[in-house]
């Protein structure tokens, strides 16, 4: 059995992610799944920073993202972030966002990031010795 690691986090929606009549902007979703992504890395050890430190780079080659409900300048979003296990070099998210007075279901998403060494931006094929020691102590059988 494998343990879920998931990641909630708030997020205040800003003045300047709605358009005039307050409706937020749809890219900003995608910022509120940075905001769950950088949450759940703080939380788990393995943040932008510690991949860098390590000598990588985790850029996002996919992101998708079903609108469900608007959201509204002025709400509050809870960002649940969940961490997906793969074999393959890369890693993956699965968000849920829901507007937190309502608890609406307003958006849900994945993305997919993947290994780059930080000196020659070189796809890695395997996944860093870190990250597999990471894997071991978070996801026990």
């Amino acid at each position: 059995m494998i343990n879920k690691l998931v990641s909630t986090t708030e997020v205040l929606v800003r003045f300047n992610e709605a358009d005039p009549l307050g409706i937020v902007w749809h890219g900003h979703y995608i910022r509120y799944f940075e905001d769950g992504r950088e949450d759940f890395g703080n939380r788990y050890g393995i943040g932008y920073l510690d991949f860098f430190k390590h000598g990588f780079v985790i850029p996002v080659v996919n992101v998708d993202c079903s609108f469900k409900k608007s959201l509204r300048y002025g709400d509050s979003v809870i960002v649940e972030t969940s961490y997906i296990p793969c074999e393959a070099a890369k890693i993956q998210f699965n968000y849920r966002l829901f507007n937190k007075k309502t608890m609406d279901l307003v958006a849900t998403g994945k993305s997919v990031q993947v290994f780059l060494d930080k000196e020659q931006s070189n796809l890695q094929l395997l996944n860093p010795p870190f990250f597999e020691e990471w894997k071991r102590k978070h996801l026990s059988s």
